[in-house]
Parts: structure tokens; C-alpha cells; sequence
């Protein structure tokens, strides 16, 4: 029987401001490949070191996963955190800080909008359709490449994994997804997300500049099922907050 290893099992979800929040940041892409397109990636860091994905969908907003701005259930201090933009190794990205303040998190699913200074990187088009069973789909992410202490193999680099939508009632999404739910059920095809994966973008496959924001991981069972919050369902509250 598969081991499943769910990043937002890592500890108690907590309810705080009218959003769903996770303790502990987590979730890289195991297997996959190394990308070479992803403008719109962004990496977070706490204290200096990666910890999770993010997407940038408007010049002054990145969308992440909130489980990743908490530890032992306490919130993390703006001044801790930092992401690198710009360039597909972390290790040449610009640095942006969040604006003190400017963390908005979903009601109803494992998603957060965070404020930064204005961006000069192409932003992510965000999908205003649902997913469906059997489309194909791209997800990217710095995390580790490795199992076990995944903290040791987090990627300098960008990578990517392709995945396959399933049915969220599918067996194998049991813990993962429910029928009605925020997320949706994803089965590999080449690579799996992992740890440092959390909130990164879930892409359609498209042409380069034509594909759209399908998802923000969530987790995985580092195998061969992973998780995503889907973006049509969280589109208004999304178009609510960076618009304003």
C-alpha cells in the first residue's frame, strides 16, 4: 500500500481571520525535469533559507499556499519572509519583500495573496473554468528532489512535473480530495511534487505565454497522487482582493 505523506497532515489546520490556515510549510518535484520556461514562478524564503512555490498573478500580488506562512500554528513575521522573482535559478532572482500587512488568506481553501512592491515579471492568466478528469497539467516548483530529509535536496533550479487530472471520488485521492471540495486530484505522469512544492502554480499545457493558472499545490503523497486547490473555484475572491 502506497505510504501517504499529505503536507497538510504535517500539523492541525487553524482557523484565524476568517481563513483556513496550516501549520508548518512543506511540499519539490521528484523525478520531473528541469524547466525552461516559468516567469511567473516565484520562490519563497524564510530566514534566508527556500521553503516554499509561489505564482505571481499581478504586478504587486503572489498567490501561495497559507499553510507555508505558519509554523506550529503561529503566523510567520513578515520580516522573516522574502521571495526571489525574475529568473528560473533562485540564486539569480530579484528579491521582493511582503508589504507589512498584506497577506489575505481563502475561506475556503489552501491559498494566500501576498503584497509585495511592484514586479516587472510576466504574470500568471488565471483559468475561470474548472478542471475536468483525464486534462493533462503542468506543475512547477524549487522543492526537493529527493525523499526522505527533503530539506537537503531542495532545487536551485526550477522544475517541472506533468500530472494528470483524476476524479476526486478515485480511491487513490482518498484524504486527498472529496467530491465538492476546494481541490482537485492529480495523478503522475513524469516527476511528483514534493517538499518546497507548496503553493507553486499548477499550469494547463499550453504554448509558452498562452497557458493558464489551474491550481496551487498542496500535496502529495511523494509517489504517485497529488493535491491542488483549484483556481476557477476561488477566482472571485482572487479578482476581489487584487483589484483593490
Amino acid at each position: 500500500m502506497v505510504r501517504r505523506v499529505h503536507v497538510l497532515l504535517l500539523a492541525a489546520l487553524l482557523l484565524v481571520t476568517g481563513s483556513v490556515l496550516s501549520a508548518a510549510p512543506a511540499s519539490a518535484v521528484i523525478g520531473g525535469s528541469k524547466s525552461t520556461y516559468g516567469p511567473w514562478a516565484v520562490r519563497m524564503l524564510v530566514d534566508g533559507e527556500p521553503v516554499c512555490t509561489g505564482t505571481a498573478v499581478a504586478r504587486q500580488w503572489i498567490l501561495s499556499a497559507s499553510h507555508c506562512f505558519f509554523e506550529q500554528a503561529q503566523p510567520i513575521a513578515d520580516k522573516r519572509i522574502s521571495f526571489r522573482v525574475g529568473n528560473l535559478d533562485m540564486r539569480k532572482g530579484t528579491t521582493v519583500h511582503p508589504v507589512p500587512g498584506g497577506r489575505v488568506g481563502s475561506a475556503h481553501a489552501d491559498m494566500m495573496l501576498i503584497k509585495v512592491p511592484p514586479m516587472t515579471v510576466p504574470t500568471a492568466r488565471l483559468a475561470t473554468a474548472g478542471v475536468h478528469p483525464g486534462q493533462d497539467v503542468r506543475q512547477y516548483g524549487w522543492g526537493a528532489t529527493c525523499t526522505g530529509d527533503e530539506n537537503t535536496c531542495q532545487s536551485p533550479v526550477l522544475k517541472q512535473s506533468d500530472l494528470r487530472v483524476v476524479r476526486p471520488d478515485d480511491p487513490r485521492c482518498d484524504g486527498y480530495t472529496a467530491p465538492g471540495g476546494s481541490d482537485f486530484c492529480m495523478e503522475k505522469v513524469s516527476g511528483i511534487p514534493a517538499g518546497g512544492d507548496s503553493g507553486g502554480p499548477v499550469m494547463s499545457i499550453a504554448p509558452r505565454g498562452s497557458e493558464t493558472l489551474l491550481g496551487v499545490f498542496d500535496g502529495s503523497d511523494r509517489e504517485k497522487i497529488a493535491q491542488a486547490g483549484e483556481i476557477s473555484q476561488q477566482l472571485a475572491w482572487i479578482r476581489s482582493v487584487i483589484q483593490q
